[in-house]
């Protein structure tokens, strides 16, 4: 794994020693993602100059460097992933072994494309990836990312100079980094706690959209930008099967298998991060049986028993026979890390996980340079809480009317969240829904969002929403708040269960999930790869009965009946808890004092960006207890961190 970058002048200012040090500063600034080596490559008639960072995975000798020129001298790469199918690809391209430098996956990718084009080698490679490639007969530079979203890359026209790179760092170096923040991006992260492609927190500057393509001339006045892989597409595509019970559990574990076996090749140790649930179980017990050793697994967990799962994991790793390691995660870990979130993450990103999460890497850092994740096993199968709701929330619209509804919403809220968590921890909360005893307030109170919503698309975006924050700012945004091309993307008839995961797929997953897991994991120089994101595998989920995939009120089924035969039955059916942290006491507590001082009133009037009375008022309420604000606040914080250190 690795770090992009890249500059085009369309301007022809620049001398070719100039873009060279530019792309050279870029990748620099890229050097967590790659401390393994660094390259440029420079085209001086084109105007054009690439660089590259470089995590050694798959063959780390010099023959597997970057920027890499294919055979023929037309095709320079950079390259940021992994081919899974490199094998597969090399034997279909047919060419003498003499003609590889190495066995880099790359090389294998910049001969495809020398073979067959862009667009045929990437329908051909399966991976998770981000490239540029430069057309050296043409002058034109093509940029790609793979189908789910799983490596990132930005770009941008930045004064005259068409520049990308892996993260926004890169581009920052560009012409002094005279970057705006972009209003409307601001009120998306304070809404969905990540801003959703293809918008950035910079106006003019863009991420690539997963499964997108652009190709753009040496001058700048041709540029095209289409899609050559879709999951809506690919969903409607697929033949829905019959009801087919253990056989469809039969094909999900042959395909699972397989997908896992892929994901394990690598000239350097791998792991796999557990959290005992569900999804990493599945993934890690298919590791296991492909791995002559014990396989090794990482856990976090939390002194605060409400958030931690270790004691799972560890019953999981000890049924599975893996060389387990775990680490307890305390208020002061949190305080340490915060300060350097916003190096991390780029642009201001607020899923509280996002700490844990970078705490498991660097942990899995010290053993280990690959590892896998169980992430993507919700969206495809259809695990999360909130499609449930949907569909519950749709058959109250249907039985009763709005002002009931309200008044439904209005009675649940009047109810503090920690009443509710009392209540799902109690006797009486086992006679309830078993997904409702965990975080049985936060739940309570987004259920009651969802009932004063009044169409599909608002009882999905109310679903994932942290917050209504409207109030916080002092302008309003300059563009829609929601990314419209998500909801409603043609395609055919489906329940708004289907439709939710769906969109879940195409922005959730790789604009939230994704981005953290390859944010935190590359600040360490870890990789992590992903098999339930594999392209076959989508397609089998989507090819099954809705009897396959909900059962008995349960998402998931051919994926727990599939773990039912690896694993005990008490890790299958428990509660499903997540990934979240207790951030709403830590901020009355340890983080106390670093949240005022980026809260300071002085400081936000200064600032203009929010409105300072309404968010000291915000803060005093979580303060008092009254309610928990951290899903309000936390992305107010985590612009506010950024902010301090990109004018710093």
């Amino acid at each position: 794994m690795c770090g992009i970058s890249g500059v085009m002048d369309l301007t022809g200012r620049w001398r070719a020693e100039e873009l060279e040090a530019m792309a050279r500063r870029m990748a620099d600034e890229l050097a967590h993602r790659g401390p393994d080596g660094a390259g440029t490559w420079v085209d001086p008639s084109g105007g054009l100059a690439l660089g590259h960072r470089r995590l050694s995975v798959i063959d780390p000798s010099p023959a597997g460097r970057q920027p890499m020129r294919s055979n023929d001298g037309r095709w320079v790469l950079t390259y940021n992933g992994e081919l899974y199918n490199a094998d597969r690809l090399r034997a279909e391209l047919g060419l003498p072994m003499n003609r590889y430098r190495g066995h880099s996956d790359t090389e294998v990718l910049v001969e495809a494309i020398a073979e067959w084009g862009v667009n045929e080698a990437l329908t051909r490679a399966i991976g998770m990836f981000a490239f540029a490639v430069w057309d050296t007969k043409e002058a034109e530079l093509w940029l790609a990312r793979d189908r789910f979203g799983e490596k990132p890359l930005y770009f941008g026209n930045i004064g005259g100079t068409f520049a990308f790179g892996s993260e926004l760092k890169a581009l920052r170096v560009v012409n002094g980094g005279r970057l705006e923040v972009d209003r409307t991006s601001l009120m998306q992260l304070l809404r969905w706690s990540w801003i959703p492609a293809p918008r950035t927190v910079y106006a003019g500057v863009s991420k690539l959209l997963p499964g997108h393509l652009l190709r753009i001339s040496a001058a700048g006045d041709q540029i095209s930008y289409r899609r050559y892989w879709c999951a809506v597409a690919e969903a409607d595509g697929v033949t829905r099967r019959p009801k087919r019970g253990q056989e469809a559990v039969d094909e999900l574990e042959d395909l699972l298998q397989s997908s896992v076996r892929d994901r394990m090749v690598s000239d350097v140790p791998v792991g796999a991060f557990l959290s005992g649930g569900l999804d990493s179980s599945a993934v890690v017990a298919m590791m296991q049986r492909h791995s002559v050793d014990p396989v090794r697994t990482f856990t976090i967990g939390f002194s605060e028993s409400a958030y931690d799962e270790s004691p799972h994991a560890s019953a999981v790793a000890m049924r599975l026979g893996t060389q387990h390691s775990a680490m307890t995660v305390s208020p002061a870990d949190a305080e340490a890390v915060i300060p350097h979130l916003p190096r991390i993450y780029d642009e201001p990103f607020a899923d509280s996980s996002q700490i844990p999460t970078f705490l498991v890497s660097q942990f899995a850092r010290t053993e280990v340079t690959v590892a896998l994740t169980g992430d993507g096993g919700d969206e495809l199968f259809g695990g999360y809480d909130r499609y449930h709701y949907l569909e519950e929330v749709r058959r109250l619209h249907l039985r009763l009317p709005s002002w009931a509804r309200r008044g439904m919403a209005a009675t649940i809220k009047s109810v503090p969240v920690g009443y509710w968590d009392r209540l799902g921890s109690s006797p009486i909360g086992h006679f309830g829904r078993q997904r409702w005893r965990f975080r049985t307030g936060e739940r309570a109170h987004k259920y009651a969002r969802l009932l004063t919503a009044e169409t599909n698309e608002q009882i999905y975006y109310a679903a994932i929403a942290a917050s209504d924050s409207s109030n916080l700012v002092t302008t309003k945004p300059d563009g829609p708040l929601v990314p419209e091309a998500h909801w409603s993307d043609p395609g055919l008839s489906r329940s708004a269960f289907e439709h939710a995961m769906l969109v879940d797929t195409t922005m959730y997953l790789p604009d939230d999930l994704l981005t953290k897991v390859d944010r935190a994991s590359m600040a360490v120089g870890l990789e992590v790869r992903v098999p339930m994101l594999d392209p076959e595998l989508f397609k089998f989920a989507w090819s099954l009965h809705p009897d396959d995939r909900v059962r008995d009120g349960h998402g998931k089924w051919p994926l727990r009946q599939l773990a039912y035969r690896l694993l005990p039955a008490e890790v299958i059916e428990r509660p499903k808890h997540g990934f979240g942290v207790p951030i709403g006491t830590w901020l009355r507590g340890p983080l106390r004092t670093w949240a005022e001082t980026l809260l300071e009133p002085t400081l936000l009037q200064e600032q203009g960006w929010f409105a300072s009375e309404v968010i000291q008022a915000r803060w005093h309420d979580h303060l008092a207890g009254r309610e928990d604000l951290s899903p309000l606040l936390w992305p107010v914080l985590m612009f506010q961190a950024w902010l301090n250190e990109v004018d710093n």
